[in-house]
């Protein structure tokens, strides 16, 4: 039988189960490179690379960045400016990175406010870089993700902080006693070496552990111009960041705990760890355990914010200082319930922390709706039912009742807004309030916060 005659320079022979080392990938075909596609090499030119990255991965990296959009770095360029010439932007990450010559540029670094009335760092590179870190993060994920904890949710494919603290409800039903831990510094002050052997113990990939390496080392520059050098630490609001914290805080906290203190579950979220004692004699061994541990691996717990709590209900009616944590935008407090049969009890619940609904009424003040006369009832809606709807799906989730208030504060700001939109009620109070009231008994749906039966506005 002929054989057709092959063309010089377009053979695409296939990747083998058995990849090489330099891949990264002992024994198995890496899923970033067959999801969607055959895994096929790239061209011919590609073999003159020293490191083999594929052009497909770059571009899944791309639209990932896309779906997320975010603010610019500092080249002061966004999304929509990079896609002005997309196809050359993206095969310089890919060349560089291919060959071996990609190095980030400066991270811009912004001060937020903390709760605590601190500020954070936020870190926040250029897009292109954010394409350059997604493409490692979705190389190196699929071999770190089935080494994770269970019980580690933050930032993790079928994973959510809900989850989180549903858990933490029900353990917190068993056990009497929680240690509220919090990481000073976390992102701040993680050690490179460390992080790098961290990372070494997953992969060998030469190239993953190259541009990680840079990536820990870029200094950081501020809106004033100031550079930092890169000595330690990760900046919060970097693509890679987020693996990086789990991989390290599953080697120093989440692998250690299963050995050290099997009996003692825990929940953690990215540096937001509960781990739940049967007493308060263990509580304080485990606490001690964990601070030393931590100070191994070059970390610390807040001496003002570490705290362990007593979980009082019906059953447990002992007196301690701490009787609520907070817990990923909950309080873990002491609440009234009601059981199957009607009777109320004592239950030690999550509700919405008061810090998260002072944010959602200032960001209420925000909108300034009492001033969107220009604006239909329904247009109001179309604009904020989004946001509305996003904080009823979190904190709704567990103990709603405590979001009325919240939403108390929206219906009168829209009482507001009729008296200043129709003139037959700018001076009548109670007459707006039974104006919207009506709408809400006609349109209930209106309103995402007006689906919660207590939240619907009165008619008279």
């Amino acid at each position: 039988m002929k054989v057709p005659r092959r063309v010089r320079g377009t053979e695409q022979p296939v990747v083998t189960e058995k990849s090489t080392k330099a891949d990264g990938v002992k024994g198995l075909r890496h899923p970033a490179l067959v999801a969607g596609q055959p895994c096929k090499r790239e061209e011919s030119v590609n073999q003159a690379k020293p490191f083999t990255i594929s052009k497909q991965l770059v571009w899944e990296a791309y639209k990932r960045v896309k779906a997320n959009q975010g603010t610019a770095g500092v080249d002061a360029e966004s999304v929509e400016q990079f896609e002005r010439k997309l196809k050359d932007n993206l095969y310089k990450i890919w060349n560089r990175m291919s060959s071996g010559t990609y190095f980030p540029p400066l991270v811009r670094t912004v001060a937020i406010p903390k709760k605590d009335g601190g500020e954070r760092m936020l870190g926040i590179p250029t897009v292109a870089d954010r394409i350059a870190q997604t493409v490692v993060a979705m190389y190196l994920e699929p071999w770190v993700e089935p080494h994770f904890h269970p019980d580690s949710y933050g930032y993790r494919p079928k994973k959510s902080a809900l989850q989180a603290v549903g858990v933490a409800r029900d353990r917190c039903w068993r056990f009497d006693w929680v240690i509220d831990l919090d990481l000073r510094g976390f992102f701040d002050n993680l050690d490179h070496a460390l992080t790098m052997r961290a990372v070494g113990k997953f992969t060998d990939c030469r190239w993953v552990l190259l541009y990680i390496e840079r990536w820990l080392k870029a200094p950081a520059q501020s809106d004033d111009g100031t550079l930092t050098a890169g000595a330690k630490g990760t900046p919060q609001g970097g693509v890679i960041s987020p693996l990086l914290a789990n991989i390290f805080l599953h080697l120093a906290f989440d692998d250690w705990m299963r050995q050290a203190h099997p009996a003692v579950p825990f929940e953690r979220y990215a540096d937001d760890v509960i781990a739940h004692c049967v007493s308060e004699e263990q509580a304080q061994v485990v606490k001690r355990s964990i601070e030393a541990r931590l100070k191994r691996c070059k970390l610390e717990l807040h001496p003002d914010k570490t705290k362990i709590v007593y979980c009082k209900d019906d059953d447990r009616r002992g007196w301690y200082p701490n009787e609520k944590f907070d817990f990923l935008g909950y309080t873990f407090r002491p609440r009234r319930s009601k059981n199957r049969w009607g009777k109320c009890f004592i239950n030690f619940s999550p509700a919405v922390s008061n810090q998260a609904a002072t944010k959602m009424r200032q960001a209420m003040r925000r909108w300034r709706l009492h001033l969107r006369s220009d604006k239909a009832l329904d247009d109001l809606a179309r604009m904020w039912n989004p946001v509305l709807g996003g904080w009823i799906n979190y904190y709704g989730k567990f103990y709603k009742s405590a979001l009325y208030p919240v939403f108390r504060h929206l219906n009168r700001t829209l009482t507001w807004w009729a008296r200043r939109k129709f003139k037959r009620l700018r001076h009548h109070q109670r007459r707006a309030e039974h104006w919207l009231g009506g709408v809400a008994r006609r349109e209930p749906g209106m309103f995402a916060h007006w689906q919660l039966l207590s939240l619907k506005p009165t008619a008279g």
